[in-house]
């Protein structure tokens, strides 16, 4: 996820030293941001749904190991 972060703001700093401003370029940063990042989005709560990065309103790049809405423990092999 860092590098993602890191490559996407290598990339629009490039076209804009070679280029000079583009909205392009950051359009296609942040897409390719969203394309790395889906993977993440896809690890929910075997028993209630809940994605396991949220916590509120803020993402993070830890899963929970308990659910934060069910209480399951998360930890165990077959909840993964």
């Amino acid at each position: 996820m860092a590098g993602a972060l890191v490559l996407a703001i290598l990339f629009v700093l490039t076209v804009e030293q070679f280029a000079g401003h583009s909205t392009i370029a950051f359009g296609i940063a942040i897409v390719g941001l969203v394309l790395a990042n889906a993977r993440m989005l896809r690890m929910n709560c075997p028993v209630c749904g809940k994605n396991l990065f949220f916590r509120g309103l803020m993402v993070v790049p830890w899963p929970n190991r308990t659910c934060g809405k069910c209480g399951s423990q998360l930890d165990n092999p077959q909840n993964r």
